[in-house]
C-alpha cells in the first residue's frame, strides 16, 4: 500500500502543464541576438537548432521538477504486518485400559478405538498442552502436559490393556489424579476428557467428590461412556489358545458420567461405535477452541530517494546539455 506522508505538496503537480506550455511558447517567442541580412544564413542556423533538442531540454526539466515534488511529498509504502498471539487449553485426556475394554463392538476393539480417535484429536490442536492419565483399578500418568504432540503419541500408541491382576474401574482415582496434574495450570481453560466402558469399582475416592475437586479448580469434565446397547461381542481365550468370542452385557454408569460432566460445567457422550466416538471427540474440538488474537499494523518505508536522485539527475543533465553540445547561440 502507497501513502505519502505529505501529500500537500502534491498540489505543486497541477502547475507542470503550464510551466511545459509556457517553456514552449517562450522558447518560440525568443529572438536571436544577431541579425543577419541573408535569409541563407538564418536557414542554416535554423539546421543546427533543431526544435527536438529544445523540447527534450524542456522534457527533461520538467520531468525532474515532477519527480523532486513527488519526493518532497514523501511517498511511503506500507507493509501489513500480523502478530498472532494463542491462547492455548490444558487438556487431559484420561482413557479406561481395564480388561472390558478388549470388547470388539468398535473396531478392531474398544481400546484401539479409542486411541486412534485420541490421535486423530491430538493432530487436529494446535498450542494446547495435552497429557494422558490411564486407569484400570489403579490410574497412571502416561504422558505429562506438553505440547510436543509426537511424544504424546508415541506414549499413546503404547498403551495396551491391564493385565488381569490390575483389573478394575477407578474413575474417582483417575479424575483426582487428573486434578492434581491441571490444577495448578496457569492456562485460562482447563478440561478433562473422560472415556469408560464400565461402572466405578475400585480406588478409595468415589467419583463424585473427585469431580467436585475438579469444579472447585476451575476444570471442566467431559465424559464419555463407550459401548454399545445391550449386549457386546467379548474374546475370551480358551485352553489351547483359541480365542471364542461371548456377549457380555454392557454396564456403563451413566448416571455417575453424567453426574461429573454436569457438575463441571461439561457434557456427557455415549458412544455405540467407531464412528460416533469419532463424531463425539470433533465435537468436544469444536467447543473447546484455542484463543487466537491478531494484532495489525502497517509498517512503513519511505520511498522518497528513488524519486530525489532521478529528479536531481535530470535537471542536472539538462542544464549540462543547456549549457554546452545544445547551447543556444545568442
Amino acid at each position: 500500500m502507497w501513502y505519502f506522508a505529505d501529500w500537500g505538496y502534491l498540489v505543486f503537480l497541477l502547475i507542470i502543464p503550464g510551466l511545459g506550455l509556457w517553456y514552449k511558447k517562450r522558447g518560440q517567442k525568443s529572438e536571436a541576438t544577431l541579425r543577419y541580412s541573408s535569409v541563407s544564413g538564418i536557414k542554416a542556423l535554423a539546421g543546427h537548432r533543431q526544435q527536438w533538442k529544445a523540447d527534450l531540454l524542456v522534457g527533461l526539466k520538467i520531468a525532474g521538477l515532477a519527480l523532486l515534488i513527488l519526493a518532497l511529498a514523501r511517498p511511503q509504502k506500507g507493509d501489513t504486518i500480523r502478530e498472532f498471539t494463542t491462547e492455548g487449553i490444558d487438556i487431559m485426556m484420561v482413557l479406561d485400559i481395564s480388561g472390558s475394554m478388549r470388547a470388539v463392538d468398535f473396531q478392531p476393539n474398544r481400546l484401539e478405538a479409542a486411541k486412534a480417535v485420541s490421535r486423530k484429536f491430538i493432530e487436529g490442536r494446535q498450542s494446547d498442552r495435552i497429557g494422558l492419565i490411564v486407569f484400570a483399578a489403579e490410574s497412571f500418568l502416561q504422558c505429562p502436559l506438553t505440547i510436543d504432540y509426537d511424544v504424546l503419541k508415541e506414549l499413546l500408541n503404547q498403551v495396551d490393556i491391564i493385565e488381569e491382576r490390575y483389573d478394575g474401574t477407578a474413575i474417582g482415582m483417575a479424575i483426582a489424579n487428573s486434578v492434581n496434574r491441571l490444577r495448578d495450570s496457569g492456562s485460562k481453560s482447563k478440561i478433562m476428557i473422560l472415556l469408560s466402558d464400565g461402572r466405578n469399582n475400585a480406588g478409595e475416592l468415589d467419583p463424585e467428590t473427585a469431580a467436585d475437586m475438579a469444579e472447585s479448580f476451575g476444570i471442566k469434565i467431559y465424559t464419555i461412556g463407550a459401548g454399545k446397547l445391550g449386549q457386546a461381542p467379548y474374546p475370551v481365550q480358551l485352553p489351547g489358545g483359541r480365542i471364542q468370542y461371548r456377549l457380555v452385557d454392557v454396564e456403563i454408569d451413566e448416571d455417575v458420567l453424567k453426574g461429573i460432566a454436569s457438575s463441571t460445567g461439561g457434557e456427557y457422550f455415549r458412544a455405540t461405535d467407531e464412528e460416533h466416538l469419532s463424531a463425539i471427540y470433533d465435537e468436544i474440538s469444536r467447543m473447546e477452541k484455542t484463543e487466537v488474537k491478531v494484532k495489525e499494523f502497517i509498517n512503513y518505508h519511505d520511498l522518497y530517494p528513488i524519486f530525489l536522485l532521478p529528479g536531481f539527475f535530470l535537471i542536472v543533465i539538462s542544464a549540462i546539455l543547456g549549457m554546452t553540445v545544445w547551447r543556444k547561440v545568442p
